[in-house]
């Protein structure tokens, strides 16, 4: 039962980023190249991201990802593991969750500032 408290170690908060997946890759080499799918980026915190795709993607895959937060300068590039998928009801598109591998503390920085530049613009 979802309570509406956020059971989550890090806050999320909105987003609206477009990113295309090219490839595709697990721990033991395994590679699936050419993907070349859109994704949409609904929301990101410290730990993740989730976002929407009409693409099948498998979980327990990895994937490279450029994230620009706010301005230029915050871009944050990352490994991102893709650990839950759920198709949306009456639709094509599909939900996921990810997470990101070896995200050192010291960039916490960069989602403090998009997340207070977020607070500031629902004020």
């Amino acid at each position: 039962m979802n309570d509406g408290i956020e059971k989550r170690r890090h806050r999320r908060v909105e987003a609206d980023l477009r990113l295309v997946v090219s490839t595709l890759f697990k721990q033991n080499n395994v590679k699936i190249q050419n993907v070349d799918s859109p994704i949409r980026v609904i929301n990101i915190s410290k730990s993740g991201i989730g976002f929407e795709s009409q693409s099948v993607f498998p979980i327990g895959f990895y994937f490279n990802a450029a994230l620009r937060l706010g301005d230029e300068d915050s871009v944050l590039y990352c490994v991102v593991k893709i650990i839950r998928c759920q198709q949306l009801e009456d639709s094509d598109y599909y939900s996921y969750g990810c997470e990101f591998v070896g995200m050192s503390s010291i960039l916490d920085y960069i989602f403090e500032e998009y997340e207070d530049e977020i607070d500031a613009k629902t004020k």
